[in-house]
């Protein structure tokens, strides 16, 4: 006895920690989760970060472009002395330094329009990045209002399982007071076994729903989770208030793949007009700095003394007579002159224009011009069936719509006279007045009824949502 006490308290531990750990996300709460974790929503992220680079490289390449070098070393044996530009067989240590710029000053506007180009297709990833946000949305409200369909037909096979069971608890009474045949019992039992049938088809089905969503979500399979039950009343929104036209033409302003493929068109035409830029001739302005030192470079101190000597500084005219003169000379040594000194000292700038002027280059820049036009006329195309399939999707959206509300206005009134008959068949079957065929024929048509009205309010739901979502509309419930 007390074995199984322990193994009852055990069971009812694991029963508690199961129910306590399984989160009942709320429809935001999936929204939110799958937007974060979607894989495509990742990689459009990263085409944007992408669009960013490339847009800021644009606009950093209108800039003057600066470069500086330096080459430290030594040279050993007959070589040329950087400074002094002669040979010497003495090692050598130099330092040379140089820093250049260049600035393009016109070449057809060419950096200007591929600047223009990036900034529109990064305008044009962030709604490529909206429309697989749009896409993931869409798809768990989808997956979610599954799910609560499941659960409202699960919960209609248990209460048609437990009302046959209940009738055919009254049957066997009845049956046993000799009232009823024992043949009603018979069927009551095949319908019940049916109806068991059912129910482990609706949880099934149920369960295969909360599997999608889950991998909808990025999650294991084996991730406990519930959802929130939805509340709704649609009985005063049978009414479409807009026109399919009138929902198009919001469409068309709130869609971010149609602002995609504008902004696409917009981008091959500022594409088109910079590579036109290559066919113009191209104007620089360089500057450039140099400078250098060498440990050989020597420079004559003076140390404040003076000698004075006879030279001979020419001949007289006319002769082969010397002419001699006192000559004085300060007094010194050679010695090198510090790294900044030489560096001062050997300073050298430059500035200059250069003209390239384009004359044949293999039709190089003629055809890119040309494939330009070409992606230029195809960014049309797309930008014209992109609108077309948009037309297309809401008018589906708006007949499925139509059509959802009808049926619904239909299963609602199927619903009540099947209810109406069913209730009126079960008493005259209580007493008698009835077989159990009418009777059961009765009962399976309200749950059947019942399912009907459950698929069709849930299709209603979902066609009025996605016209909301294509007019720009909050999905909320």
């Amino acid at each position: 006895m007390k074995k199984y006490m322990t193994l009852a308290f055990a069971f009812m531990v694991l029963t508690v920690t199961a129910q306590e750990t399984k989160r009942v996300w709320t429809l935001r709460e999936l929204v939110d989760y799958a937007i974060a974790n979607n894989l495509t929503v990742k990689r459009s992220t990263y085409g944007v970060e992408t669009g960013e680079i490339n847009y800021r490289q644009s606009k950093m390449a209108m800039l003057p472009s600066l470069n500086a070098n330096s080459n430290y070393g030594y040279n050993w044996g007959r070589t040329i002395d950087p400074v002094t530009n002669q040979f010497t067989e003495q090692r050598v240590n130099s330092i040379n330094m140089n820093a250049s710029s260049s600035l393009l000053l016109w070449n057809g506007f060419r950096l200007y329009y591929s600047m223009k180009q990036n900034e529109t297709e990064l305008d044009a990833v962030n709604e490529d990045l909206m429309r697989a946000r749009n896409d993931v949305i869409l798809n768990v409200i989808t997956l979610y209002l599954n799910i609560v369909f499941n659960k409202e037909l699960y919960l209609n096979a248990q209460l048609q399982l437990r009302s046959t069971q209940e009738q055919l608890g009254q049957t066997r009474k009845l049956v046993e007071a000799g009232s009823l045949p024992r043949a009603n019992v018979l069927q009551l039992e095949s319908q019940a076994a049916s109806n068991e049938l059912t129910l482990v088809q609706r949880e099934n089905a149920l369960n295969f729903s909360f599997l999608q969503l889950k991998q909808a979500l990025q999650l294991p399979g084996s991730t406990p989770m519930d959802v929130e039950k939805l509340e709704v009343s649609i009985d005063d929104n049978l009414l479409l208030n807009k026109t399919a036209d009138e929902i198009f033409d919001i469409a068309v302003q709130t869609m971010p793949e149609i602002k995609a493929a504008q902004l696409r068109k917009r981008s091959s035409l500022y594409a088109l007009r910079s590579t036109k830029g290559n066919l113009y001739p191209r104007l620089n302005v360089n500057g450039n700095i140099t400078t250098l030192y060498s440990d050989q470079r020597r420079q004559f101190q003076p140390d404040g003394g003076f000698n004075m000597e006879t030279r001979q500084i020419g001949y007289v005219t006319g002769s082969l007579t010397p002419v001699l003169a006192d000559v004085v000379t300060p007094t010194g040594q050679l010695i090198l002159p510090s790294r900044a000194t030489q560096f001062d000292n050997n300073l050298g700038k430059s500035l200059g224009f250069n003209l390239q002027i384009p004359i044949f280059n293999g039709l190089q820049a003629r055809s890119a011009v040309q494939r330009a036009a070409i992606s230029r006329d195809l960014a049309d195309i797309t930008l014209l069936e992109t609108t077309n399939t948009l037309r297309q999707t809401v008018e589906t959206a708006y007949n499925d719509a139509v059509a959802a509300a009808k049926t619904y206005s239909a299963a609602q009134r199927q619903v009540q006279a099947a209810d109406e008959a069913y209730r009126m068949n079960k008493q005259r079957f209580n007493l008698g007045a009835i077989n159990f065929v009418e009777y059961q024929v009765s009962e399976n048509d309200l749950f059947r009824a019942q399912s009907d009205f459950l698929r069709a309010k849930f299709d209603f739901i979902f066609r009025k949502k996605v016209l909301d979502f294509y007019q720009g509309l909050p999905i909320d419930f």
